[in-house]
């Protein structure tokens, strides 16, 4: 019993501490996310006070929280969706993983923490957070801007390309030696690959089978679902991510517009747990010794962030103003990066590599909307340089014509479509 009272008052305690959190960070227009990873620190290992009898449970919501995470991502997109930006825009996602995931890796290569490590590491210099960019795009007055689609569209790819990195990452953790590791690795690629067929032909059928007019029921079924097919996805080395995205693409239309508002707040909720979590395995203690790498890395990964965007932007002909504006918005990295970097702590896979990720989403969480802020003018001081025929581009806001106005309610809807928290 009194540890039952102990456990309800802990609980409580962090929730009430995350919602106190949330509200500061939305007084001060900037992402929860890292004062929910300086939290976790807190009251971690090493920390000022130890959690003790609800840590367990804080566990099971870390792990509901990344299944939700990848849920609501998948609902955001059809099978239309994933085949026209796979088509369209490849080659600004190639570029991306590129210039932004060959640091990351070089870095864990320099270290000595191996190739599985570099693996890791590249995936977490690699992705974006969608979820502060978004943010971000809707606080500067951006959305109606001519380079918000190639932003868009970049973020698109880097989270529809988790459907076939996670079990790439999930496999060689779990292998033993190259050859038990290259047979999981081909379980995984081939569940993630025949459940993604699955998910675009027959999603309609799926979408027709959870269909419901009652919200409550809507809600266990779509819930039910994606903690099953999950499960069954982890136990094949696929990544319990992966199965909750691909359940996300296979419901569309109506089903998916009222799934998306019935889960958003348990979404919220459990994604905050998530983040506490990974800081709650992190010791503090251990950050300063990687601090120095983190913020190399940070700086390296910032300039190649920019130089994607300059480039993606350039492709789909947009001014130089506009180039800077889409490289300075992407930079900022977030839940993704802390998803890929529990997967390897929970696999013991270098002690070193959770401070270091702690660290460097903590920069880069911060940094980032400072860049899509101060990118472009920035960039136009130091060249000397104006562009004399983007003006009506370049502040889309205030000044932005009705007619701008209208057509950017369109881009108001695909930058909402690819915010997590």
């Amino acid at each position: 019993m009194h540890s039952s009272a102990v456990f309800l008052i802990e609980f409580g305690a962090i929730i009430l501490g995350l919602g106190l959190l949330g509200r500061l960070a939305a007084r001060l227009r900037f992402s929860p996310i890292p004062l929910y990873l300086l939290a976790g620190l807190a009251f971690g290992e090493g920390g000022l006070l130890p959690l003790g009898t609800s840590e367990e449970f804080v566990a099971i919501g870390a792990e509901i929280g990344v299944v939700l995470l990848l849920l609501m991502l998948g609902l955001e997109y059809t099978a239309g969706d994933l085949v026209s930006n796979l088509k369209t825009q490849y080659p600004a996602g190639i570029v991306d993983a590129a210039l932004n995931a060959l640091p990351g890796a070089a870095m864990a290569l320099l270290l000595g923490w191996g190739p599985i490590a570099a693996v890791v590491l590249a995936g977490i210099t690699w992705i974006s957070s969608s979820g502060v960019i978004a943010k971000v795009l809707g606080d500067l007055g951006r959305i109606g801007n001519r380079e918000t689609p190639v932003i868009l569209s970049i973020l698109v790819l880097e989270d529809l390309s988790m459907a076939v990195y996670l079990p790439v990452v999930t496999a060689l953790l779990a292998g033993t030696g190259f050859a038990a590791g290259s047979v999981t690795l081909a379980i995984a690629l081939g569940v993630a690959g025949l459940v993604l067929l699955v998910a675009v032909r027959y999603g309609r059928h799926i979408s027709r089978f959870v269909s419901t007019d009652d919200p409550e029921k809507l809600l266990l079924v779509v819930l039910g679902l994606t903690l099953v097919v999950a499960g069954v996805a982890q136990q094949l080395q696929v990544s319990a991510a992966v199965g909750a995205f691909l359940v996300g693409i296979a419901l569309s239309g109506e089903v998916a517009e009222g799934a998306h508002h019935l889960l958003a707040p348990l979404r919220d909720l459990f994604a905050a747990v998530f983040f506490v979590f990974f800081g709650l395995h992190t010791d503090p203690a251990s950050i300063p010794p990687v601090l120095l790498p983190a913020l190399a890395l940070a700086v390296v990964t910032t300039l190649t962030k920019v130089a994607t965007g300059y480039w993606a932007a350039r492709r789909a002909g947009i001014s130089a103003r506009g180039r800077w504006r889409a490289g300075g918005t992407l930079v900022a990295r977030g839940e993704f990066s802390i998803v890929i970097a529990g997967l390897a702590v929970t696999s013991g896979i270098d002690s070193d590599l959770g401070p270091l990720a702690t660290a460097y989403v903590l920069l880069l969480v911060v940094l980032g909307p400072l860049t899509a802020r101060y990118t472009e003018p920035l960039a136009r001081r130091l060249t000397g340089r104006r562009d004399r025929h983007t003006a009506p581009e370049a502040e889309a806001g205030p000044e932005t014509t009705a007619r701008d106005q209208r057509d950017s309610h369109d881009q108001q809807d695909q930058a909402a479509s690819v915010s997590r928290p």
